[in-house]
């Protein structure tokens, strides 16, 4: 019995192409690797905006301005900083920092300093890894501020100074005190001798700069100070630094030594309240002619000068 031949209709075995077969095998590679670098590229952007997204969770970046922005301020009170805005990568966020040196208010001003731009950067975990200026950073201002309580530049010298220059130029000048004052004091001084104290000193650290508010800092919780006369400004600088001390936290301890300050001497300067001396940039060579002859000064370091150019001769 012989089987039948059984042959399907239709069906047949196309030839082997190898020049198709190459082709196919290029197109599936090229669907494959564009598939992947698909895939890697939404991982990619989602993590990068989704790391952005946690490193600005919350309040983080309100908190580095008030926290780490205003301790490179307290740090640094030689320079007028103002703060720009927050950029966030995957593994840090940035706060960026425009510097300037706080010079006499003037046209035409002795010496040569240069303002530049920094940043503060806090890594993934909070920590602060290079926090800008420090040492090597200094201006005239900074040695008349860590020359504070140390005897140093002394009335019988600081006159001789002052009767060199001429009366109507303006100076950038530190009034200290033979005792420290109250903020009621302080205010009371300030109107006697129309003064304007722009940064108040809180804290006894002769050769190092001592802790100093200036007017105008404040936690973005507070409102602006209520403006009127210079000199009635000190119980609203003192109730910013109070403020901003009861706003750290003992977390914040490690971030604060890296500018040099810690919560102890804070919250003890801040407690305390005591004007140990000011810092004035719209002040006359006349008027601290006077000044410096009221027994309450211990001496008067001039830190810059400039001449106004805007006032007629």
């Amino acid at each position: 019995m012989t089987e039948p031949d059984f042959e399907p209709d239709g069906f047949e075995l196309p030839d082997f192409d190898p020049k198709r077969t190459r082709r196919a095998v290029r197109r599936g590679v090229a669907r494959t690797a564009l598939v992947t670098l698909s895939a890697l590229l939404v991982v990619a952007l989602t993590a990068t905006v989704g790391s952005a997204w946690i490193q600005k969770r919350g309040d983080r970046e309100r908190r580095m301005l008030d926290v780490l922005g205003t301790a490179m301020q307290v740090a640094n009170p030689e320079y007028r900083i103002e703060f720009g805005e927050t950029s966030a990568s995957p593994l840090s966020l940035s706060l960026e920092a425009r510097i300037s040196p706080v010079r006499a208010v003037g046209g035409f001003a002795a010496g040569s300093f240069t303002s530049k731009r920094d940043q503060i950067t806090q890594d993934f975990f909070g920590r602060v890894r290079t926090p800008p200026l420090g040492q090597g950073n200094t201006t005239p201002l900074t040695y008349a501020l860590i020359n504070v309580r140390t005897g140093n530049q002394p009335k019988a010298d600081m006159r001789k100074v002052l009767a060199r220059l001429p009366q109507d130029m303006n100076a950038l000048a530190v009034v200290e005190f033979t005792e420290p004052m109250t903020s009621a004091q302080l205010v009371s001084f300030a109107r006697r001798h129309d003064g304007c104290p722009e940064s108040v000193v809180y804290e006894e650290r002769p050769r190092s700069t001592p802790i100093t508010w200036e007017m105008t800092m404040r936690p973005s919780r507070m409102d602006l100070p209520k403006g009127g006369m210079c000199g009635d400004s000190p119980p609203e600088t003192l109730e910013g630094f109070r403020a901003w001390v009861g706003m750290l936290r003992e977390h914040d301890e490690p971030n604060l030594r890296r500018f040099g300050l810690d919560l102890a001497r804070l919250r003890k300067a801040a407690g305390e309240g005591r004007a140990y001396a000011y810092v004035d940039s719209l002040v006359t060579i006349s008027s601290l002619r006077e000044l410096i002859e009221d027994p309450r000064v211990a001496t008067v370091r001039v830190a810059d000068i400039a001449f106004d150019l805007e006032r007629p001769r």
